[in-house]
């Protein structure tokens, strides 16, 4: 799978562009604040549907216009026609208010998850350098998001359990004076909110034994094999021994959800549930949110990054778009050439940096980046503005 081409019209700084990507490496070289990673944001809305940058979709449309547009034409090898999709933003009377249309192939979807699958990318930027040593919700957020793209009914099962929780958190929270509404409809919310749990868990733990090969492959030949990490799936129950049975999470979730009720009233919230799940780490044993070094801890994420990539490309026989924002000043010159090498004639990746010393000699195509114009040696016509 390729990116053929994107256009954007009033997106972020970009007043209007249409950027051509070649089948290999390309890189969007240019200073801070020029418009490098609008790109990449712009790419990668296609594939999760959202943007991994503005808290809502008016952060999109530049600064003084109403409406954005951007386009993008991927390839994929397991379709005879190019997939032309589309996303415009229009900025309503309220400031966070903004309609969103979205086309494939110029016919209107109802629903972005719909677009789900049809392209998919890996994105790896500065933030996920806290999937080690961040919070819980930094892993479940990698997680997810890597699953979506594979199996868009996951998504439809998150969004439910996150309206159920709400729903039930509101209904503990209301039920610390009269607790009579919660007595009567309690185990209808626990049974609902449990199966949904018990989908996820199942889901997310099996997705998480693919990644845990995948992953230490790849730390593996990074860092010579000396050290050995681990991805163990941790519930919120404390129980990992049947988190591949989907009727069994439920079941203990349910039960839970029901006898439990005391200590859930008094905290006003439901406490326990996939939105507690972790992801824990370990380096020979020793867990690396505590332990890891720097160098490990890098090596660690990009390992989960390339993973996400490999799982991608065997669940659909094609490998995703590889975008690194911004992270090759993160990596040591040992991890850049790793991370280089690895992709050379094998995926589509594009690239940001401030350092094209970074790249040296090689078969790149650079594109210049300046205030929201674009330049590249192989393209004829003016730099595109």
């Amino acid at each position: 799978m390729i990116v053929r081409s994107i256009r954007l019209e009033n997106f972020r700084n970009i007043e209007k562009a249409k950027l051509d990507f070649s089948e290999g490496i390309n890189v969007l070289i240019g200073k801070n604040a020029q418009g490098k990673s609008n790109i990449l944001e712009a790419v990668y809305i296609f594939a999760q549907g959202k943007s991994f940058r503005a808290k809502n979709d008016r952060e999109l449309i530049r600064f003084g216009e109403k409406k954005a547009v951007i386009s993008l034409t991927s390839k994929s090898s397991k379709k005879t026609k190019d997939d032309d999709l589309s996303m415009e933003y229009e900025s309503g009377g309220n400031r966070e208010e903004t309609k969103k249309t979205v086309k494939r192939n110029g016919v209107v979807e109802k629903k972005i998850g719909n677009l789900l699958g049809t392209f998919r990318a890996v994105l790896f930027c500065p933030e996920h350098l806290l999937l080690v040593k961040g919070g819980p919700a930094e892993r479940r957020t990698f997680i997810d998001m890597a699953i979506c793209q594979l199996r868009p009914v996951y998504l439809k099962q998150l969004q439910r359990y996150y309206a159920l929780l709400s729903e039930r958190n509101k209904l503990l929270k209301d039920s610390k004076e009269d607790r009579r509404v919660y007595d009567q409809t309690n185990e209808l919310w626990a049974q609902q909110l449990a199966e949904c749990a018990g989908y996820i868990t199942c889901v997310r733990a099996e997705y998480l034994s693919l990644l845990s090969g995948a992953a230490e492959d790849c730390f593996l030949d990074m860092t010579g094999g000396e050290e050995k990490p681990e991805f163990l799936y941790k519930t919120s129950t404390g129980s990992e021994t049947d988190i591949f049975d989907e009727k069994a999470v439920t079941d203990r979730y349910y039960s839970l959800y029901c006898s439990e009720g005391e200590k859930e009233l008094l905290a006003g919230m439901t406490l326990w549930g996939v939105h507690r799940d972790d992801i824990q780490i370990t380096i020979n044993g020793k867990e690396a949110r505590f332990f890891a070094s720097q160098g490990q801890d890098r090596s660690l994420v990009l390992s989960m990054k390339l993973a996400e990539g490999i799982i991608s490309e065997k669940e659909t026989g094609e490998a995703p778009v590889y975008l690194f924002d911004d992270v090759m000043s993160e990596l040591d010159r040992n991890r850049r050439n790793f991370l280089l090498e690895r992709f050379k004639g094998s995926s589509q990746i594009i690239i940001t940096s401030c350092e094209p010393e970074f790249f040296g000699e090689g078969e790149f195509r650079t594109i210049s980046v300046s205030n929201g114009c674009y330049t590249c040696p192989e393209w004829d016509e003016e730099p595109v503005k």
